[in-house]
């Protein structure tokens, strides 16, 4: 269980926090949004549905956009575009 940040393509990101629970999702989610460029793509991949709630308040704060939410096998996976 490691934590993943990659660039999958210019201006846009992965995070995978599969396997981690309340509140390194959100901590890691934070950091990464840190690291990108404003109107960059982050796609957050994690399993923990309570971080959920949380993750979404975050953004709000942080006038970040949630563009997509959906579920692909059991893991969670949020688009966000850096505000």
């Amino acid at each position: 269980m490691a934590m993943k940040f990659e660039k999958v393509e210019e201006g846009k990101y992965m995070l995978d926090v599969c396997g981690y629970v309340c509140p390194h999702p959100q901590i890691y989610t934070k950091k990464s949004l840190e690291k990108i460029n404003e109107g960059d793509i982050l796609e957050l991949v994690f399993d923990n549905p309570s971080s959920g709630e949380t993750i979404v308040q975050m953004l709000d704060q942080g006038g970040h956009d949630l563009l997509e939410k959906k579920e692909e096998g059991g893991k969670l996976v949020y688009v966000i575009e850096k505000g």
